[in-house]
């Protein structure tokens, strides 16, 4: 949600691709029962963040007519986050049995940035091949695995460095994160 936030806030159109396992996470981590429908969880975001209208669309797994699902109209940049093992391993097989799978697999072929953002632990030798399979291919492997030399002073602070960090890599400006040895 932070993540969004702050894209929104920068003023970026955003997709959102949800499976059912995010509605659940969603739930069960921050207390929010996101829509099913995916024209009902984009209504519930917009008036959540306040944004406007349009500024961000929610797709279901299935909605293969979705801008993201085709190279003539690839996102240039794409974060899955969080991004479960299963996902990682389909994406580095080119299995794409979703929205969420075929997305990444658009951004890898047409050269996009693509950041997963793993948060299993602790890895298996399954998944970190499938992460150097990935990193290989160009894609950043950046688990949410946030540094403390911010001495941070709540979880708030450990999610706003992994935001700054993902935001850093997208060159998108932020000011959530202070960079390592700057003051502010």
């Amino acid at each position: 949600m932070r993540l969004l936030e702050c894209l929104l806030y920068a003023e970026y159109q955003v997709y959102v691709l949800v499976s059912s396992a995010a509605r659940v996470v969603f739930d069960t981590e921050i207390g929010v029962k996101l829509p099913a429908n995916p024209e009902k969880a984009s209504d519930y975001l917009v008036n959540h963040f306040a944004c406007a209208d349009g500024q961000i669309q929610v797709f279901g797994k299935d909605q293969w007519f979705s801008p993201v699902a085709s190279g003539s109209a690839a996102p240039k940049q794409m974060i899955v986050c969080p991004c479960s093992t299963g996902t990682l391993a389909a994406i580095s097989q080119g299995m794409s049995d979703n929205l969420i799978e075929r997305a990444a697999d658009v951004v890898i072929k047409e050269r996009g940035q693509l950041i997963l953002v793993p948060r299993e632990t602790p890895f298996s030798t399954i998944h970190l091949a499938n992460m150097h399979t990935l990193s290989q291919m160009g894609v950043t492997i950046m688990p949410a695995a946030p540094g403390f030399y911010h001495n941070p002073k709540s979880i708030e602070d450990l999610i706003d460095f992994m935001v700054g960090r993902m935001l850093d890599h997208l060159g998108i400006e932020q000011t959530i994160m202070p960079r390592w040895g700057y003051n502010s």
